[in-house]
């Protein structure tokens, strides 16, 4: 496993592709809305990138057709844009998207809420996974491992009842969308790589309301829940710096 650390200067480049994600992600998330199609979504994201001055990075990977990954309700990730995969009130959508600018990547997600109605435990859902996700940051320190990462997000989301998606995984992030180290969010404290100035890393907790399982629809793409449980997903690409975690993608 070769995992990249990264210059200042690369940090940097990084915090600019990251800071596009966060504006696409920002104004897709203000067309969220009962009787908006994930098409509508994934055309101004489109759009917004190309504004930007940035490339997809998701579009065209391994043959992908989008630019956004809209999953939806027991959708965990990867779920495909589509004219007629309609938003109603009470679903949530995960939207996570990527950008290429200079060449370097930007990645991260968010889960949503359509209309004002979600129920309480899906509001709880998200709120732990998001709050999952920042624990598992505040890991991000020189010389703490990837299990330290993982740790913290398994604890936080298993003692509010929830369970945290095992085949799917953060990763490291770079001149490539995905490079190590895998970046599980389970495991054990103290286990794993340590983490050196320079890594950066792509944090993206996929938690389930029920069981953990997955299993992959017929497009090969988009991941769904075994037992039909609702998901959320959250996701920031980290720099380790001597001064702790910063985050690019905010």
């Amino acid at each position: 496993m070769a995992i990249i650390c990264k210059s200042g200067a690369e940090i940097e480049k990084m915090r600019r592709s990251g800071r596009i994600v966060r504006q696409v992600l920002e104004t897709v998330r203000a067309l969220v809305a009962p009787g908006v199609s994930t098409m509508d979504l994934e055309r101004a994201a489109e759009k917004k990138i190309r504004e930007l001055g940035a490339k997809p990075a998701f579009k065209g990977y391994y043959d992908y057709p989008c630019v956004l990954c809209t999953s939806v309700n027991d959708e965990i990730v990867h779920g495909i844009p589509s004219e007629k995969r309609v938003l109603k009130t009470g679903d949530i959508v995960s939207i996570d998207t990527g950008v290429v600018l200079d060449g370097y990547y930007g990645d991260s997600a968010i889960t949503v809420p359509v209309g004002e109605a979600i129920t309480s435990e899906l509001q709880k859902l998200l709120t732990i996974t998001e709050q999952s996700l920042y624990k598992a940051i505040d890991a991000v320190k020189v010389g703490n491992t990837l299990g330290d990462i993982g740790s913290a997000v398994q604890q936080h989301v298993e003692a509010a009842g929830f369970s945290v998606v095992r085949e799917f995984v953060g990763h490291g992030i770079g001149t490539r969308l995905h490079e190590d180290p895998q970046v599980p969010n389970f495991g054990a404290a103290g286990a794993g790589s340590r983490l050196r100035e320079g890594m950066v890393l792509a944090i993206e907790p996929m938690v389930n309301v029920g069981k953990p399982a997955t299993r992959t629809l017929d497009d090969h793409w988009t991941a769904v829940t075994a037992d039909g449980s609702f998901s959320a997903h959250f996701e920031h690409c980290v720099a380790v710096t001597r001064d702790g975690p910063v985050i690019l993608t905010e």
